[in-house]
């Protein structure tokens, strides 16, 4: 079985004919459910119906978001063992969508989606996701994976300090301390994550959209001015010389970069 999110026809490739998508009452906790939850996040019907009779024949239950709003409430609700994530969601960024669900719980994420350059499965993988699968798959090579992940995350501890790093910035995420040169450095709420998101990627332009949405997230920002704000604020508190900042440099018309 191949699945690849046909928009076409009343049926899928898989055959599944189109209807209501998979729901219901509160999931039973991970402890005592008869088989793996599979939340999987995508504004298609009929991928979210193959994947629902596909996955349902491999012993996994399924749950499905047609996007992050949804996905988010899903999430919460259910507790699902592992999350199939687009990386193209009809409200906002599955990047993005990664990084707030991994910062609610530890739970296995693998982004399943049509744009497969090795720039996006870098993007994901750094955004935290297990593993990147490019559509159109086989069936079984997801599953396969899906397994290998869930194996993983039963073998491994969870892990959750993260402590991210560049220059003489060190900022811990689970404590939300930030320490510059060794030394304790105050952050409000939004300087701290606009720092963390930079940090998570250095040396790689984030743009002021990708900043509004990730850091102020539901907040209607039409005021860019803000951010400039908090970025001005921000240097002020990590850099020798604010004016000319070392590490939190402006790529003009564009975005910011951390340069570590």
């Amino acid at each position: 079985m191949t699945v690849a999110g046909d928009r076409t026809g009343g049926r899928d490739r898989s055959g599944v004919p189109r209807g209501s998508l998979h729901g219901g009452g509160t999931a039973p906790s991970t402890a005592s459910r008869p088989c793996p939850l599979v939340l999987v996040v995508d504004d298609e019907a009929s991928y979210g119906q193959a994947l629902i009779s596909g996955l349902g024949q491999e012993g996994f239950s399924v749950e499905v978001a047609r996007d992050g709003h949804e996905a988010l409430r899903l999430f919460t609700r259910t507790r699902p063992d592992l999350v199939l994530l687009d990386v193209m969601l009809p409200d906002q960024s599955g990047v993005g969508l990664c990084e707030r669900l991994h910062a609610a719980a530890s739970v296995p994420i693998i982004f399943v989606s049509a744009r497969g350059s090795e720039a996006d499965i870098v993007l994901g993988l750094e955004a935290g996701a297990a593993d990147y699968i490019a559509k159109p798959f086989h069936l079984r090579e997801l599953v396969a994976r899906m397994r290998a992940v869930l194996r993983r995350g039963a073998e491994l501890p969870v892990q959750r300090d993260e402590v991210l790093a560049g220059g003489p910035v060190r900022l811990d995420t689970v404590r939300r301390e930030v320490r510059v040169g060794g030394r304790p450095v105050d952050l409000s709420r939004k300087e701290f994550d606009l720092l963390a998101m930079l940090l998570r990627h250095p040396g790689l332009v984030v743009t002021r959209e990708q900043c509004i949405d990730q850091v102020w997230r539901s907040q209607d920002l039409t005021d860019t001015r803000t951010l400039d704000t908090h970025v001005k604020r921000l240097r002020s508190k990590i850099e020798l010389d604010p004016a000319n900042p070392r590490h939190l440099v402006t790529v003009r018309g564009v975005g910011f970069r951390f340069d570590p």
